[in-house]
């Protein structure tokens, strides 16, 4: 059987000029986590339009598609030129999940929800001739999910291929979070058997890691044990986790330093904390986000923070408040967002019951577009604040005045390599993505988070950590 599966280029992604690195940190590994199910005499191939054109001439048995609502359009488009050819075409996905009504118009088959239990069925239905069109998934568990196709990635094309995924879902339950909506019907998070994770490590070449959990911290026994199984193997790796997990699990976060821990994403999502119950992100309420960051500094970590603007309790000033609180708190990279109902999220529902979406446009659904009447901005307002928080940031004087909060030269220097070389080098990333040779900085990315030769401290014991009560980080202002 010849399986082609496609990830389409995210709207945003697509830009004729240059094109941030981000859109070519990652293969896709969810369809090569599919493509493990499939028998060794399938001829399968994966591609993936963020980083290379894919030839749509070709008559596959089976095309498979993973849709992200901003790859929606695209994904029809390509669906439906296949399915015009008579090509048996298959779309899961996010988007898929959360409307399979609009997505049945473009497939033959559609998937809601992971695909580990729903795609083994599909396939013996296909190849038995009566494949269903639609598969719902209900039994969530990576027992005995087989190795993923790491053979038909194209490894060269990326700047983290060895990006890796031990568990799925989050256990907290957030009102914007897309993902709530993909692991509804059934567990919203669980995780691999600690053996399997491991191995599956063992088999990457090279240091670096990066783990694309929503929360590798999620379940504090698995996450133990698999930090335990990494010390000794060398690896220096990024990761999410809370602000929660980095406070309330101080041992659990020592163990993931010494197995080679450098960098972690953060949710720290808004200053204003009456924002936090309204979204229900309540694994922030009451913490003291200044020493999470600085017990992360203290263990040699760096932080990517992330930010959304736009929530009801957001004034005019809160672009400028956040930018500079996360320079003063000397966050090495900050990631910012406008706040987007997506569909069937918790936070679109309440919105579309106060009349409050503007449109559904998904390609604007992107975090960058104010598709929704905010409470206290006009819209235009917040995507003006929006661009000025990103230009703010990453201004070479806010970069080197966040990493004059570092004590030592070196904590310093490996501070503005990482945020200016983040930011600052578009040009050069989009060279190297159009020349398929990203992977050659992935050298100088491990100098940085290995810290210029430098060992992270072992503990954090010594670093001064601020009751939550005080909340110095999180203010209402």
């Amino acid at each position: 059987m010849r399986v082609k599966m496609i990830l389409p280029a995210l709207t945003e992604a697509t830009s004729p000029f240059f094109r941030p690195i981000k859109y070519s940190l990652f293969p896709p590994l969810g369809l090569a986590t599919l493509a493990g199910f499939l028998d060794e005499d399938d001829e399968v191939s994966i591609w993936d339009e963020h980083v290379e054109r894919v030839p749509l001439d070709d008559e596959p048995d089976l095309v498979v598609i993973q849709v992200y609502i901003t790859s929606a359009r695209r994904s029809y488009a390509i669906a439906d030129q296949y399915r015009a050819r008579g090509v048996y075409v298959a779309l899961g996905g996010l988007h898929v999940t959360s409307l399979p009504d609009e997505a049945q118009r473009h497939a033959d088959t559609v998937f809601l929800g992971p695909g580990e239990d729903t795609w083994p069925r599909f396939l013996q239905d296909f190849r038995a001739g009566h494949p269903g069109s639609r598969y719902t998934s209900q039994h969530r568990t990576l027992l005995g999910v087989p190795p993923i196709r790491r053979d038909l990635i194209r490894r060269h094309k990326y700047l983290v291929p060895n990006s890796i995924v031990v568990s799925r879902g989050c256990p907290h339950v957030c009102d914007f979070c897309y993902k709530v909506a993909f692991f509804k019907g059934g567990k919203e998070f669980y995780v691999q058997p600690v053996e399997s994770a491991l191995a599956e490590i063992s088999r990457l070449p090279g240091r670096h890691l990066y783990f694309l959990d929503d929360h590798l911290f999620g379940s504090p026994p698995f996450a133990a044990a698999l930090f335990d199984g990494m010390q000794g193997m060398g690896r220096l790796w990024q990761a999410a986790g809370t602000v929660k997990a980095v406070l309330e699990q101080p041992t659990l976060l020592e163990k993931a330093v010494r197995a080679g821990l450098r960098s972690l994403f953060v949710g720290l999502e808004t200053v204003n904390s009456a924002n936090l119950s309204e979204q229900r992100k309540f694994q922030n309420i009451g913490r003291d986000y200044g020493a999470a960051i600085r017990r992360l500094h203290g263990l040699g970590v760096m932080v990517n923070g992330s930010f959304v603007f736009g929530m009801d309790h957001d004034g005019p000033d809160v672009f400028d408040r956040t930018v500079a609180w996360a320079i003063e708190q000397g966050i090495e990279t900050a990631t910012f967002h406008i706040l987007t109902p997506y569909p069937d999220t918790a936070l679109y529902q309440r919105m579309d019951t106060e009349n409050r979406i503007l449109h559904r446009d998904w390609d604007r659904f992107d975090t960058r577009h104010v598709v929704f009447r905010p409470a206290q901005l006009q819209p235009q307002e917040l995507e003006a604040g929006y661009w000025r928080a990103y230009r703010e940031f990453y201004r070479w004087g806010s970069i080197w005045r966040s990493a004059a909060t570092k004590p030592a030269p070196r904590d310093r220097l490996r501070h503005i390599a990482y945020a200016g070389g983040w930011k600052k080098f578009e040009p050069f990333w989009d060279l190297a993505i159009r020349g398929g040779q990203v992977l050659h900085a992935l050298p100088f990315l491990e100098l940085i988070l290995e810290g210029f030769g430098r060992h992270a401290p072992t503990s954090a014991r010594a670093v001064s950590i601020v009751p939550a009560s005080q909340m110095a980080g999180l203010t209402d202002g």
